[in-house]
Parts: structure tokens; C-alpha cells; sequence
């Protein structure tokens, strides 16, 4: 028995299956148009417009998932309540919300209801259901059970799975400090995968929501053998499916609030095993794991083991996904070679980086490289999948992105496309991929060379900074290193320029040239029409509009915004030139740069001063001096 459990402990760890998210559906769950009647129609009308509006607003100017509001002009008050699942992006709240706002509009009752996968919207003539969703007044309660048409091929297995992933989150949901949880657990027998997620609706209290979790374990276990099932109430939503629809990166870690639960599955498997279907059992997984332990010690004589999933590939076989390196395949260049696509076992593309050799240390520094990235995860930072060193053969395997680089889209191919709401969500992820390098990773991060042709879309237009050739470890114990330059001038800040000092801050000053870039749609370089080709490039320009009150100005013309969204640009161009101050102790570290951005605050009691601006024959000399420092 004590086999069996190793073995199971081993392969539920080991066996995991990539799937693609599919939190791109939102099927309706249901819909509730109460009986309360309205004493002015128009009234009444004009009262829920406004409150929806109000809603719409503030999802999208604080960033957040959850919104209420509420409209008492000239009686029939209307208070309505909104709330998104946390796995989805703002992009996906709003037009969740936009969807339900068309079907619920034609209620015409004093209350109503709405629940999607991703969302619901709730209103009332009442405002006591804000801290007690069960507060009704018209007798009418609301559940809703959705379960799917497909059973599990062994729904025994599958059964118990499930009761695991439902009884977790009924119990870890109410501890958590958004009760929100998704979590995930492997089917072994189905070499599948259970993606589940639960919500209580924000401002309510904890026993509120574990009543409506217990009630979500109950009913969504009567789906059983189902694939999926669906549960919505007036105070929460639960769901399971063996289809993903959040990304991985996504999950809730629960082990610290649901404890002995971790072995319950095992337990039960072990307990319901017995006589020749548990030795049975024993000899298939012996033999699966006899099969994984040869798989890993072939890679062991590959290349090395600390690199947390990349692959190890032959040069070989890079050649010939790549067709020999072929122009044709070529997606991109740079200071340290060529970017190519490659298709990969005849259907996984990818992208495979060329590493140029130009010095006897080039190898140790790509390997560097290799270590550097393989242990960096998160949405906003592009993924190592393989590598492959032979000889003077450096080639990395990374994500393939689609839409190719943001710079196609501010001033290439696609430029004009993005609208507002796009730009900042772009804009925001740069953020958050660089205070996971600066303060979120085991070890600060400094990546050098920020700009927009090193922030690579995916096909949701999700950003991702790319190109770490240049990054380097910062100590703790030092505010900065001293270093040759190496970067992107027109990005680069003044005293890395001018005097090799490198620290978090650099990353910064470049950040907040990019989001100048995006707001403009126009390169940090450029100069505008009706100036001197000596006079001045985005930045300075952009902060002497500021300095005269017109930085409204800077924004691209062809840009079709509102008032609020005006507002909000206006917010975004000052916290860039807060990031572009000449004093690096003065620029805010990446962190609050995050927090800004997603609260919305303005710069509060700081005072933006003047940035040091490097004219072309500044750049030049200094350039030269630092190379000849270095020769």
C-alpha cells in the first residue's frame, strides 16, 4: 500500500497536460426579470442607464472586477451591483458586462438578474441586498445549475476528483481575502485535468459566502459524471470543466488554508482498491514510472537538469524546423542575432533565437541566459521552452507570438489599430512584468533594454517583455552596479548613458518612454514636423506640453476618446514622466508604478521636475567616451 501511494504522489505531481484556455466562452446561466413593479417607466429607465454607466466606469478606469452604483433621481431608485471572474482581463469584464447590459435592459421589473461564466449584473429598487444578496423582497430566490451533456469515460475516477477540486474551494473560498479561489487537479486514469474556480461576491461576509459555497458543492455534485458543470446564486458562482478556461499561471495556491486535504485523494483511491485490481494497479504504475525515470535520466545526459521544463534540442533538429535558418523564416533582429519561426514535431510553432558569437565568454553567457529565463514564469514575460548548445551553436526555443512586436502596431504594419482601453492594458502588463523582474523574483532583475520592439504581443494582444541578453542580476545590498552601456538610446536614462550606473531605475526611466510611445504613436526618436532636426525628441516635447498645460496633445491624434478616457491619458502621461525624472531616487520603483496605474491615482504630493534631456552630439561623445573607457 505504501507503494501505491508514492507512486500515485509521484505521477500526480509529474503528469500534467498543457491545454489551451478557453476562458474566451461565456455561456449564460441564467436570467431573472423580477416582479417589482416601476411607478415611472422613463424614470425608471433613465435611473438603471445611469447606474450601469456608472458601473461600465469604474471597471474600466479603477481596474477592477467588482462595481456597484446607484441612481435615486426622481423616484423609482435603481442600485445595481456587477462583478467579473478574476481570471479575466478588463478587456474581457467589459465586454462580459456590455452582453448582459443588452439582455437586461429589456426588463422592464424594478429587478433583475443576469449570470454569465464570466459575470453577472444584479439591480434592485433596494439597496439591503448590497450586504445580503439573500435579501429579497419579492419571494423570488435565485439559483441556477447548469451541468454538461458529455460524461467522463471513467466516472468513478472522475467522480472523485472532482468532489476533491469542489470541496477545496467550497472551503478555502470563504478564508480567502477576495473569496475568490481556481484551482486545478489531475485525472490520472483520463490523463485529463480539472479546472475549477469559485467567487462570493466581494462586500459580503464570510459566513454568506460559505453558505453559498456549501450549496455550490451540493448542486454541482448532482452533475457528476458531467464534464462540466456551472453554479450561480445571489451571492456566489462556482465551476468546474475538464476544458481549461483560465491560464495555469492563474491558480490559487490553497495549501495553507485547506490542510489535510492533500491526501484525500489517495486515500480514497487506496481504500477502494483491493485483491488483483490493486496488483494490477501496482504493475501499471511500476511501469509507468520506470518509463519516466528512463525519460529523465536521457535528458540528464542531454544538458542540464536545473532549468525547471526547458528542453534540451539537438541543433540538428533546430535546423531543420527552422528550414536551415531561412530568410524566409526570419522574424526579427538584433544585437544578439536573429529571432526565426520554427514548427516543432510538425505542428507546435515557436520561435528559436540565434545567439551571435563574438567573444571566447559568449558561451558561458548564453548559459547564464538559459538559467536566467528558465526560472522567470509569468504571464508577462515571455517563456523558454528549450535551448540547445553545440559547439558555437547557441540557439534558444521561446513562445511564439503572433502579433509580433508592439512597435508594429504604435508605427509598422498595424499602426492605428489600438484602441485606448487596448494601450493601457498593454501598458499595465509592461508594468507588471517588470516589478515581477525588480521585486517579485528570488533575485532583482535588471533587464536594460526596454523598448517596444522587445514587447511581443500574443494573439490577445497580452504583452510580453522579451530579449533578456542583456539583463543582469542586481545585489541586494547595492542600489546599483557600474557597467559599459548596453541598451537603446533614446530609452536609456541619463546616468546609465553618461556614467555605466545601472540599477532598477533604468528600467524604469525606459518604461515610461514606452508608455509615451504608445500614448503617441510615436518613436522615442522622432521629431516632430515643425522642429529643428536639432531640437527635441518625444520626451522633451511631451514635457513642455506639460509644462504648459497641453500634454493632452501628445496623444494620437487619430485616437477617438471620451471625456473620461481624455482624463485618464492625462493621468498615464504623468506617471510616465514621473518614471523619466533625472534623479533615479526620484522615479518610482515598478511596484508602485503598478498600483498607480491600477488604482488610478494621480501623482498625489509629488512634483514632476524637469528630465534631463541628452541632445545627438551629447549622445554621441558620451557614447564614445564609455567605448573607449571599455577598449
Amino acid at each position: 500500500m505504501a507503494i501505491l501511494v508514492v507512486l500515485l504522489v509521484l505521477l500526480l505531481t509529474e503528469l500534467g497536460v498543457s491545454q489551451t484556455n478557453d476562458n474566451d466562452t461565456n455561456l449564460l446561466i441564467g436570467m431573472f426579470c423580477g416582479r417589482n413593479a416601476v411607478t415611472s417607466l422613463p424614470n425608471f429607465i433613465k435611473n438603471r442607464k445611469t447606474t450601469l454607466d456608472e458601473i461600465r466606469m469604474q471597471l474600466l478606469s479603477k481596474r477592477i472586477r467588482f462595481a456597484r452604483s446607484q441612481a435615486l433621481i426622481a423616484g423609482d431608485p435603481v442600485f445595481a451591483t456587477a462583478q467579473c471572474r478574476n481570471y479575466l482581463s478588463v478587456d474581457q469584464c467589459v465586454t462580459c458586462f456590455d452582453v448582459a447590459v443588452s439582455k437586461l435592459i429589456n426588463c422592464t421589473a424594478a429587478n433583475g438578474y443576469i449570470s454569465y461564466d464570466n459575470c453577472f449584473i444584479r439591480y434592485e429598487d433596494f439597496n439591503e441586498y448590497y450586504n445580503d444578496p439573500y435579501f429579497l423582497t419579492d419571494g423570488s430566490g435565485l439559483q441556477y445549475l447548469s451541468c454538461g451533456n458529455q460524461s467522463s469515460s471513467q466516472p468513478t475516477t472522475f467522480n472523485q476528483v472532482v468532489d476533491i477540486v469542489l470541496s477545496n474551494i467550497r472551503d478555502a473560498t470563504p478564508k480567502t481575502f477576495n473569496f475568490y479561489v481556481a484551482s486545478t487537479r489531475q485525472v490520472i486514469s483520463e490523463n485529463a485535468t480539472v479546472y475549477a474556480t469559485a467567487q462570493c461576491i466581494e462586500n459580503i461576509n464570510q459566513p454568506i459566502c460559505q453558505t453559498c459555497m456549501n450549496s455550490a458543492y451540493d448542486k454541482l455534485n448532482d452533475c457528476l459524471p458531467s464534464t462540466q458543470g456551472r453554479f450561480s446564486d445571489m451571492a456566489c458562482f462556482a465551476r468546474y470543466s475538464e476544458t481549461p478556461f483560465f491560464n495555469d499561471n492563474q491558480t490559487i495556491d490553497i495549501t495553507n488554508v485547506i490542510k489535510g486535504h492533500s491526501s484525500k485523494l489517495v486515500a480514497i483511491v487506496a481504500a477502494a482498491i483491493g485483491g488483483v485490481a490493486l496488483f494490477i494497479l501496482i504493475l501499471v504504475l511500476w511501469l509507468l514510472y520506470r518509463l519516466r525515470l528512463r525519460k529523465k535520466s536521457k535528458k540528464t545526459e542531454q544538458g542540464p537538469t536545473d532549468l525547471n521544463g526547458a528542453v534540451h534540442y539537438s541543433y540538428k533538429d533546430l535546423k531543420l524546423a527552422t528550414n536551415n535558418f531561412s530568410k524566409e523564416n526570419v522574424l526579427g533582429k538584433g544585437g544578439f542575432g536573429e529571432v526565426f519561426k520554427a514548427i516543432l514535431d510538425d505542428k507546435n510553432i515557436v520561435a528559436v533565437k540565434r545567439i551571435q558569437v563574438r567573444h571566447g565568454g559568449a558561451k558561458e553567457e548564453f548559459e547564464n541566459e538559459v538559467k536566467l529565463i528558465s526560472n522567470i514564469h509569468h504571464r508577462n514575460l515571455l517563456r523558454l521552452l528549450g535551448w540547445s548548445s553545440e559547439g558555437s551553436h547557441l540557439l534558444l526555443v521561446l513562445e511564439y507570438m503572433p502579433n509580433g512586436s508592439l512597435d508594429r502596431f504604435l508605427w509598422g504594419a498595424q499602426r492605428r489599430t489600438l484602441n485606448w482601453n487596448q494601450r493601457y492594458e498593454i501598458i499595465f502588463g509592461i508594468a507588471r512584468g517588470l516589478a515581477h523582474l525588480h521585486h517579485e523574483f528570488h533575485v532583482k532583475i535588471v533587464h536594460r533594454d526596454i523598448k517596444s520592439s522587445n514587447i511581443l504581443l500574443s494573439d490577445d494582444l497580452t504583452p510580453k517583455i522579451a530579449d533578456f541578453g542583456l539583463a543582469r542580476f542586481q545585489p541586494e545590498d547595492r542600489s546599483h552596479v557600474s557597467t559599459g552601456f548596453a541598451g537603446t538610446l533614446g530609452y536609456t536614462a541619463p546616468e546609465y548613458v553618461l556614467h555605466g550606473i545601472l540599477s532598477d531605475k533604468v528600467d524604469t526611466y525606459s518604461f515610461g518612454v514606452v508608455i509615451l510611445e504608445i500614448i503617441s504613436g510615436r518613436r522615442s526618436t522622432e521629431v516632430r514636423s515643425f522642429r529643428s532636426s536639432n531640437a527635441c525628441w518625444l520626451l522633451e516635447d511631451a514635457w513642455e506640453m506639460y509644462e504648459n498645460t497641453k500634454h493632452i496633445s501628445v496623444i494620437e491624434e487619430t485616437l477617438n476618446l471620451n471625456e473620461y478616457e481624455r482624463e485618464h491619458v492625462m493621468k498615464i502621461i504623468e506617471i510616465a514622466l514621473l518614471c523619466t525624472l533625472s534623479q533615479a531616487s526620484d522615479r518610482p520603483a515598478m511596484s508602485e508604478v503598478v498600483s498607480m496605474l491600477q488604482e488610478g491615482r494621480s501623482l498625489g504630493k509629488r512634483q514632476l521636475t524637469r528630465p534631463t534631456f541628452l541632445r545627438n552630439e551629447d549622445r554621441r561623445i558620451h557614447i564614445q567616451a564609455i567605448q573607449n573607457q571599455r577598449t
